[in-house]
């Protein structure tokens, strides 16, 4: 029995190895060796339009790898609407962030017709708005498929909820390889971007039986945001780095030291003493948030991989090709 088991585990690691292997940094290298300088031009054509495209593709990216794994079966849609994208996890994605991937494939198509997917197109315009909006540059590995099931029935608690404590984000990044430094990191992404009033108005009113607001938040940045959602329309905008929401710097974890985490997901990364240091570390260091990053991305982007027949390539990322 142990020796038929010890196969079993020799195979299950052999299976993996074969499937990270098909993940290279050059793999359009002969087939469309201008792939990421045809999304590159893409992206930075969206980006004229509307910066939204930054913080809207990346978390497009993260919502992706999210459910199915990085497949962009976030991008399908459904005339039943019952897509990964109709979940209500995903209602709130910037419509922006879709059209720069599709706009993207449209161009990577002129050029190399069915051969990169969707899937890769995504991830290396995630790299580029990160690079576009002040961002570490990075290499991106390449070699996915496209998934073949998108399904809003599948989604729920697959995504980070706002009112998360650390243990519960730990649990979930677990699930994708992801170690608490690479959580941390890539909660650094809320340097872009934009919440609602409706994800942290639990913070601003009746908190607890001893405190009205959240004792955690910073007490200026408390009535800010108290004026902010005073209209009683929970779908108001709230920017999430006050300070500096069009780049991307480590401002997100001094903004934390200073209690004005929007969300309590993000606050408590800084009030858990667990992963107070390195919150410290980041906010004090922009180039080791960086560093990490780049590795959380890297890591991420392996997350669920499809290759061979797992997935398919098309011409339509908003539709199954098969």
């Amino acid at each position: 029995m142990s020796s038929w088991r010890g196969l079993c585990f020799l195979f299950w690691i052999m299976l993996i190895g074969q499937c990270q292997a098909h993940l290279k940094e050059n793999f359009y290298s002969s087939t469309c060796p201008n792939v990421e300088s045809i999304v590159n031009q893409a992206v930075s054509k969206k980006l004229r339009q509307t910066f939204t495209t930054i913080p809207a593709t990346l978390r497009l990216f993260l919502h992706d790898c999210f459910f199915e794994g990085c497949d962009a079966s976030i991008l399908i849609t459904s005339s039943d609407r019952d897509a990964e994208r109709d979940a209500e996890e995903n209602l709130s994605l910037p419509g922006d962030g879709f059209d720069t991937v599709i706009k993207a494939k449209e161009a990577v198509e002129t050029k190399c017709p069915g051969v990169v997917s969707c899937a890769d197109i995504l991830a290396v315009a995630a790299r580029d708005v990160v690079r576009m909006a002040g961002g570490p540059s990075f290499n991106v590995e390449l070699g996915r498929r496209d998934g073949l099931i998108s399904k809003a029935s599948r989604v729920p608690e697959k995504i980070p909820k706002p009112s998360f404590n650390l243990k519960q984000l730990n649990s979930l990044f677990s699930q994708l390889n992801l170690t608490q430094l690479d959580m941390i990191a890539l909660s650094g992404g809320h340097t872009l971007g934009v919440s609602h009033c409706d994800q942290f108005s639990n913070r601003l009113h009746s908190f607890s039986s001893s405190a009205q607001t959240d004792p955690s938040l910073d007490p200026d940045y408390a009535r800010q945001l108290t004026a902010a959602c005073s209209n009683s329309d929970e779908s108001t905008v709230i920017i999430l780095d006050p300070e500096t929401p069009q780049t991307f710097d480590n401002m997100y974890f001094k903004n934390l030291v200073a209690g004005k985490g929007l969300l309590s997901s993000d606050q408590v990364l800084f009030s858990d003493p667990a992963s107070q240091p390195t919150v410290r570390d980041f906010a004090n260091s922009p180039d080791e948030f960086n560093v990490a990053f780049v590795s959380g991305m890297r890591k991420l982007g392996r997350s669920g991989v499809k290759t061979g027949r797992q997935g398919e390539l098309g011409k339509d990322c908003t539709a199954f090709n098969s």
